[in-house]
């Protein structure tokens, strides 16, 4: 049986937690009271840079949309073209290109910043206007009676890194979310690329911040962050974009995401030592540097919570969370479920050894 490392839950107990058979997805369980209420399962590959998987779980040739998970693929353009060096991006700007941000002050103001380099504005951006997902922030945009902008969109970092890469080459702003862009056709094929995956004819369709996604085997999504985590094999310039995306991130945690998110607190723990990325309905990828392998997760109803969890099992059990490092973290790798009150009454946890 392939045994995941031991997760220290809330109540400062340790789960030993089995993934059962190779072929056999990952269960995540949340519990309330005495009993389990709810169970997400979920597939995960791990893999070297030459797409060999180290450990698997589920179907890991199942296609899959990868969500923001991939923004870190899609980043390298930006980097690899001359784009960011010809506007002068700096790190904080290069994490926000793979940001899937809360709409914090830190987050939009960068953004606008950017586009008047480009000699550009949020009204450029082909993302719709978003609510910011940091309370705080919506709270004070609501009080302050403005409207949300696209720069408010938690995807605004990657459109603007679009829209630099676009004016770098001489290419047209407006409908660069279109399929038949040659800013969209960049990124196919640099997913073809890094995922050593053919990617004619698979299913497509849109994602939330309105540019094309492909169906790519999971195992191909994890193959493409194990060229981040071991970028040896890649071209010179590819190399040196990879490295400074895991560099920038590293140094720029809560651009990522935002305060208290688990990406970030996770990025804030790891360092260059694993960049990670979280995507919509349930995918979650990472590139562990130090080890030279890459992660890549989906659960199979899309539940957010239950992604975070595995992803936290998965990197303890590759070693990239030690001991202590988990201890430090139970909260977010074994989050406490809380009724309005504060009152803890579950905790969100790999399942001791539920298999399917």
């Amino acid at each position: 049986m392939n045994e995941i490392s031991p997760i220290a839950a809330p109540d400062g107990s340790v789960l030993r937690v089995h993934a059962g058979r190779p072929d056999a997805p990952i269960a995540v369980e949340v519990t309330r009271g005495g009993m389990v209420e709810s169970v997400h399962r979920v597939i995960a590959a791990v893999v070297d840079a030459d797409g060999r998987a180290v450990s698997s779980w589920g179907d890991i040739d199942r296609l899959v949309y990868g969500r923001s998970a991939i923004k870190p693929i899609q980043a390298l353009p930006v980097l690899e073209s001359g784009a960011a060096d010809a506007y002068g991006l700096d790190d904080s700007e290069v994490t926000l290109c793979c940001a899937s941000h809360s709409g914090e002050p830190m987050h939009v103001d960068r953004v606008l910043a950017l586009l008047e380099r480009l000699g550009l504005s949020a009204d450029d951006l082909e993302c719709g206007p978003q609510l910011p997902g940091h309370e705080p922030s919506a709270h004070a945009l609501i009080q302050s009676g403005t409207k949300p902008t696209r720069a408010h969109n938690n995807c605004s970092g990657k459109h603007s890194g679009m829209l630099t890469t676009a004016r770098h080459l001489g290419e047209p702003t407006k409908g660069y979310t279109g399929d038949d862009h040659p800013v969209q056709k960049r990124l196919k094929a640099v997913m073809a690329e890094m995922s050593g995956c053919d990617l004619s004819g698979v299913p497509t369709g849109y994602d939330g911040c309105g540019i094309p996604v492909y169906g790519v085997p999971l195992k191909g999504l994890a193959t493409a962050m194990a060229r981040f985590a071991d970028p040896s094999g890649l071209s010179a310039g590819r190399r040196a974009a990879a490295e400074r995306i895991v560099a920038s991130c590293a140094k720029n945690p809560l651009l990522i995401a935002g305060t208290d998110r688990f990406n970030s607190v996770l990025l804030s723990e790891t360092g260059t030592s694993c960049l990670l990325k979280s995507g919509a309905e349930g995918v979650f990828a990472a590139a562990a540097t130090g080890k030279g392998l890459g992660v890549c997760l989906k659960v199979d109803d899309g539940t957010g919570r239950a992604a975070q969890v595995a992803i936290g099992a998965i990197l303890a059990h590759i070693g990239v969370l030690d001991a202590d490092a988990q201890r430090r973290l139970s909260n977010v790798l074994t989050p406490p479920v809380r009724n309005w009150a504060g009152r803890l009454v579950g905790v969100a946890r790999p399942a001791p050894d539920l298999t399917f």
